[in-house]
């Protein structure tokens, strides 16, 4: 099928009762039925069972548990890197923000302001900054960690669509990460503030945080903000800060003159959780 066509469907498709009624079978606990799933995903999608705390598909109540099962110890060593790879995947793309124009696809810009709710005091900060959209299929590991130590400020809900986040999707729907319901976390470090976007798509049953749980659903329609400040929420490098129940896409904005990218990434790149994502650039050192 054509780019055209797979997207032509998706704005055709109910994806708002898709995704409802994924989250629901997802989390349901049915036996052997939820086994069998489980069993047939691994197949489909060579899922590596090997790397996770309990490999066997007889020891998750729900498809749930599965898709976002731990790793077991020492599977996802840390770099020696300023900056690490928060999550399993693949690069969309990264690079330069242009003023606060961030690059989707060919022909495809967003803004920085669109991506976090229309906050344009929060766009501020990142304008000529850094991003990086780093996309999980379903065969990833689906828990998010953090690329640098940082210290929780906000939490911005953001309702959307629901579109597929997949290369081909990205290709075809303008604006994609900024029109997809999203969870954007701000935390602030020591270059200033920098944003963590939970980006989700159809099937998406829900994202999560470690300091909030269950952001979304409710699917309220409208934007919700959540403030940290009387709290200390701190979360060093490479520790858990959330995950998706079914695979989507991660976008990391940060300040001008931040961060230097790993030589090594290009789009379409394979990344995994924990590997060096860039250095200190000389003015930060």
């Amino acid at each position: 099928m054509s780019d055209r066509l797979a997207v032509l469907a998706q704005y055709l498709l109910p994806k708002q009762a898709l995704t409802t009624l994924a989250g629901r079978l997802a989390n349901s606990e049915a036996g052997s039925l939820t086994t069998s799933v489980i069993r047939w995903f691994i197949r489909r999608y060579g899922v590596e069972m090997s790397e996770a705390v309990d490999a066997d598909p007889v020891g998750y109540r729900t498809f749930n548990e599965f898709f976002t099962r731990p790793l077991r110890a020492g599977a996802r060593p840390l770099a020696d890197a300023d900056f690490l790879c928060p999550v399993d995947g693949a690069i969309s793309q990264f690079g330069r923000i242009e003023r606060d124009q961030i690059f989707q696809a060919k022909g495809h810009h967003y803004s920085t302001q669109a991506l976090v709710g229309g906050d344009g005091e929060l766009a501020a900060h990142f304008v000529d900054g850094a991003f990086a959209t780093l996309y999980l299929s379903p065969r990833d590991y689906h828990r998010i960690h953090m690329p640098v130590d940082g210290r929780l400020q906000r939490m911005i809900y953001v309702p959307g669509e629901l579109f597929s986040v997949n290369p081909a999707t990205a290709r075809g729907v303008p604006g994609l990460f900024a029109r997809n319901e999203r969870v954007v976390c701000v935390f602030n470090s020591e270059f200033g503030p920098f944003v963590l976007t939970l980006v989700g798509a159809t099937i998406v049953g829900s994202m999560a945080t470690i300091w909030h749980g269950t952001v979304n659903p409710p699917r309220s329609g409208r934007i919700r903000q959540w403030s940290y400040d009387d709290q200390q929420i701190r979360l060093g490098k490479g520790e858990e800060m959330g995950r998706f129940l079914l695979g989507s896409t991660v976008v990391m904005l940060f300040p001008k003159d931040t961060l230097a990218f790993n030589p090594a990434w290009a789009p379409a790149h394979p990344i995994r959780m924990g590997e060096m994502m860039a250095g200190k650039t000389r003015l930060r050192e």
